[in-house]
């Protein structure tokens, strides 16, 4: 995103009426964690230098599209769209998770995951951050309006991959494709060593078209109320341009976005590295953005209690991490209160190797490097898993 000031005050929400917690919605948002966090960054940042249509810029793609899978999303719930810049073909990537009432009707949340100068990772890897831990989080909840989640690339040169994907998909579509809104989040690293505890709202101001501002600003005081109900930050009211909600904008869609506060001058730089923006700042913008996007969707507002929770449901959020891993591995399951469990790992030929009874947290450094299976137990019901161990 190419910012170049922020004219605004800072805005308090005040909550309306319409739009009161849910803690469904918070027990959710508690379910982000600092260190994926931290995981999706640094990795971003490995990847280097990410121009439109480069090597490091589809490694960077093929990243993200095994983070979905390994999500537990399916290769049918992922789809490319790609296009020619400079003579390379590079790829937008795209992930629907279908609404239970309104499925023809989508929340878009997106952000671009392309470089210049240097790794980005707040520019934009911390808003790709920010998105995948909210496709984790909400890969078995139901929501009544669809979800896509796309990072775009060829944002630094225009907003080539948004442009292309409204042409030929959004347009593409007959009818064109309804979209209820599409929230933007990019460059929310903030600045190391600053106090970062405001995130700037964007609504719509432009003219061409000006019949979308209104709708623009109502979805953006609910963004607003979301940053307060789901998070410790504070809101910053401001307006959008500059990055891939653009061309959405000029189509006659309904826009908001997420951008940093305070505003970091490494973008476009090789100093865009960890070590100059916040990595907490990331980790409150997800909690406000999860609690948006359920808010957005219409997620299911029932949360489940310990007792009530089903083996079969709690086994659907297990999550293995790191995975890739070296030393150790942490189990996470939707029931944190879960007193009565097994977890066992076995080669591919099925010899079992390690077995350990109600951890969370696991030592498997005795392990060669490999490919092994890891089965989770609760009750009568077994998910097994994969886990790559390297050394």
């Amino acid at each position: 995103m190419k910012k170049l000031f922020i004219v605004s005050t800072l805005y308090i929400s005040i909550f309306s009426s319409a739009q009161t917690f849910i803690q469904a919605y918070q027990n959710r948002v508690e379910q982000i964690t600092q260190t994926n966090i931290n995981t999706y960054l640094t990795e971003f940042a490995g990847f280097g230098v990410k121009t439109t249509g480069s090597i490091n810029n589809n490694n960077t793609f093929n990243w993200l599209k095994n983070k979905y899978l390994g999500f537990g999303y399916t290769s049918t719930q992922i789809s490319e769209n790609a296009f020619t810049y400079n003579g390379n073909t590079t790829k937008n990537l795209i992930l629907t998770k279908t609404g239970t009432k309104y499925p023809n009707t989508y929340v878009i949340v997106c952000g671009h995951y392309d470089t210049i100068a240097g790794p980005g990772v707040n520019d934009n890897g911390s808003g790709t951050s920010v998105i995948l831990e909210i496709a984790r989080i909400l890969k078995d909840i139901p929501t009544e309006y669809s979800i896509k989640f796309i990072n775009f690339t060829g944002e630094e040169q225009g907003f080539r991959g948004s442009q292309n994907y409204v042409n030929t998909v959004v347009n593409g579509t007959n009818p064109k494709m309804d979209i209820k809104v599409v929230f933007n989040i990019d460059q929310v690293g903030g600045v190391a060593g600053e106090v970062n505890n405001t995130i700037t709202c964007e609504r719509d101001t432009n003219n061409s078209p000006s019949t979308n501002n209104s709708a623009s600003s109502t979805i953006t005081q609910q963004l607003m109320n979301c940053v307060s109900l789901y998070s410790p930050l504070q809101n910053n009211l401001s307006y959008a341009y500059g990055s891939d909600y653009m061309p959405f904008q000029s189509n006659g869609e309904v826009i908001t976005g997420f951008y940093e506060f305070n505003e970091s001058n490494k973008p476009h730089s090789a100093g865009d590295t960890y070590v100059n923006m916040d990595p907490v700042f990331v980790y409150n913008v997800t909690k406000a953005a999860l609690g948006a996007v359920q808010h957005f969707a219409t997620a299911e507002t029932t949360a489940l209690s310990t007792n009530d929770c089903p083996p079969e449901k709690m086994l659907q959020s297990l999550r293995i991490y790191p995975n890739p891993a070296s030393d150790f591995i942490n189990i996470e399951m939707l029931n944190t209160n879960l007193k009565d469990y097994s977890f066992s790992i076995t080669d591919l030929s099925g010899k079992l190797l390690l077995r350990s009874e109600n951890s969370k947290k696991i030592n498997i450094s005795s392990l060669s490097p490999g490919i092994y299976l890891g089965t989770m137990t609760v009750e009568d019901q077994k998910l097994t898993k994969k886990i790559v161990i390297k050394k």
